[in-house]
């Protein structure tokens, strides 16, 4: 770090305005008064420099220094990283508990991964082996769930292994050189720069959640962005949780950013007792937590999401599939809000900046399924989902709006589904999935030949069923012809049978593909089969008290080991209405 080159002359909030800055760069690190503070320039005019502190500034005064570090605000990345908690700038929170206590204090600097443990080196290179950027040298066994690929830095060429070492190291250590490069199993990158890739594919298979209303009718493709505004009370962090939860990504980054202490409390507090579905080890061994709730600096706050995602494009390059979600956008939109207030710049709609636009655009087009750097190129993908908080609910303020532009999936939490205790509360008439006909091949391969026809089926009858219920409030259910009436059950069995899910139930929380589709088939066979007999002049009424109509209702119950059940369930169900 060099020598005091400036002076604070103005505080104004978490923006600090120093003197004496010339030959300072953008988004440069810098230490605020002696008691170190980290900031980022932000703004520079003449010998002026704008700087947006990530901790608390009270206290501060003019004349006080401002030391400069010539370095971007970067992450550390490498093994350590899984099972973290950390704060908006990739300070671990547990080390600054042990280090200060409950209360964080100011100006503390702690290592963003524990730099005194050692990890069991591998390496997959031989001395004189040519390697480029991108490629692996060697592999750390991070936790059960992950292998930690130690990559060429991608600022190295590339060149002749010179010396590549097995064994036990600290992340600091050389373990690798290339040419004149010595490597270790850190690199630093700068949060606010996407990491190049060989080029971005076309995503064409869906990231499974579990969630029937997801996966069934407004799937995700791993390399996707999606969004889910809703208003207060919707469910909005339940999702964001089910999917950190269940979703079959390789690696999960969740960052609560500007939400309250007390939901990240519940996160903090949850993940580390939750076991992956698929091997039953606990689900922190490929999550990476980052918290930069409502109390902390506003500051941090529009960092944060940076941190999340370059973390995330990380373990992308090792050709991981990774899930990003973000709790929630609105928060960061605000935060840029107060900076660009203080910074007394013009703003646009809602007091919001003008960038607003090109900053939520540029943060969801870091997702996407790529072909990673080296020359064994893997493949990878970053899923992003953001939540939007809009105030009241209202989706055409700019936060909402701009999400929209830039994300092929929205899901959208209606108040009124919530206060009906249906959840998860989508409405399946407003959301949409831009991705469904990129992944109908999956389907097809994966479930069935008519799961697309299944879901269309099934749409239609929901759409069907908004239109009927507006001719039942004017002149009653008896006006409706008896298909009409079928129609209504039909829907009815729909919400309540399928799309509403439980994600506090050890068995409803999670419906693998192939449930999902055996039960959207029991539906749409009952009610084909139920039209087939109004035909032959069978009475409704007669048809819905059937016992199978139960079991159709019981079906969600039906273990993972039972799933056959639920195939058998589908020929009962067509001759139970035959025999009428």
């Amino acid at each position: 770090m060099k020598e005091q080159t400036g002076k604070i002359i103005k505080v104004s909030g978490p923006l600090v305005v120093a003197s004496g800055m010339s030959g300072a760069k953008m988004y440069e690190v810098v230490k605020v008064s002696e008691k170190k503070l980290i900031g980022e320039i932000i703004r520079l005019d003449g010998d002026l420099a704008f700087i947006q502190v990530y901790e608390d500034t009270s206290g501060l005064g003019p004349d006080e220094p401002v030391f400069r570090t010539e370095l971007p605000l970067a992450v550390t990345l490498g093994p350590g990283l899984l099972t973290s908690f950390y704060d908006g700038i990739q300070r671990p929170l547990v080390s600054l508990q042990e280090k200060t206590g409950a209360f964080i204090a100011r100006g503390i600097e702690v290592a963003s991964i524990d730099e005194n443990k050692e990890w069991d080196f591998k390496p997959v290179v031989k001395t004189g082996d040519k390697v480029v950027a991108g490629d692996v040298l060697g592999e750390v066994v991070e936790t059960k769930l992950i292998v930690h690929k130690i990559m060429v830095p991608v600022n190295i060429k590339g060149g002749i292994v010179k010396n590549i070492k097995s064994g036990k190291f600290k992340v600091n250590d050389v373990v690798a050189e290339v040419d004149s490069h010595k490597i270790t199993m850190v690199q630093k990158w700068p949060i606010r720069d996407p990491r190049p890739v060989q080029k971005k594919l076309v995503p064409g298979t869906p990231l499974i959640t579990g969630q029937r209303i997801i996966d069934t009718f407004f799937p995700i493709a791993k390399g996707g962005a999606g969004c889910i505004p809703g208003p207060f009370g919707a469910g909005k962090t339940v999702i964001q949780h089910q999917l950190a939860k269940w979703a079959d990504a390789d690696v999960i980054i969740f960052i609560g950013c500007g939400e309250r202490g007390n939901e990240m409390t519940d996160v903090l507090m949850e993940f580390p007792e939750l076991k992956d579905p698929k091997t039953g080890k606990p689900l922190m061994e490929r999550t990476v937590l980052i918290a930069n709730t409502s109390n902390m600096p506003v500051a941090a706050r529009e960092a944060s999401v940076y941190t999340g995602i370059t973390i995330a494009e990380y373990f992308r390059d090792m050709g991981y599939n990774v899930a990003l979600m973000a709790d929630s956008t609105s928060r960061w939109a605000e935060a840029m809000r107060e900076i660009s207030g203080r910074l007394e710049e013009m703003p646009g709609e809602e007091g919001y900046p003008a960038y607003l636009g090109s900053r939520t655009a540029a943060f969801y087009e870091r997702s996407g399924i790529v072909k990673t750097l080296g020359s064994e190129a893997r493949e990878g993908s970053l899923t992003v989902v953001g939540a939007v908080s809009p105030p009241g609910g209202d989706l055409s303020e700019p936060v909402t709006q701009n999400t929209l532009r830039v994300t092929k999936v929205f899901w959208s939490l209606e108040a009124g589904l919530a206060y009906r205790r249906h959840f998860p509360s989508i409405n399946w008439l407003t959301s949409y999935s831009l991705y469904t006909d990129d992944l109908s091949d999956f389907f097809k391969k994966e479930a069935a030949d008519d799961f697309s026809e299944l879901r269309v089926m099934a749409m239609t009858l929901l759409q069907k069923e908004s239109e009927l219920e507006e001719i039942v409030r004017l002149v009653g259910l008896d006006a409706l012809s008896a298909n009409e009436q079928l129609v209504l059950e039909t829907s009815r069995s729909l919400r309540e049978d399928f799309l509403m899910q439980n994600a506090f139930d050890d068995i409803d929380t999670y419906t693998s593909l192939q449930k999902q589709y055996l039960m959207l088939k029991s539906i749409i066979t009952f009610y084909r089969a139920s039209l087939s007999a109004l035909d032959r002049g069978v009475k409704l009424q007669d048809i819905i008290v059937l016992p199978i109509k139960e079991k159709i209702g019981r079906s969600k119950m039906t273990p993972a080991d039972k799933i056959k059940d639920l195939e058998n369930l589908v020929s009962e169900i067509q001759k139970s209405i035959d025999l009428l």
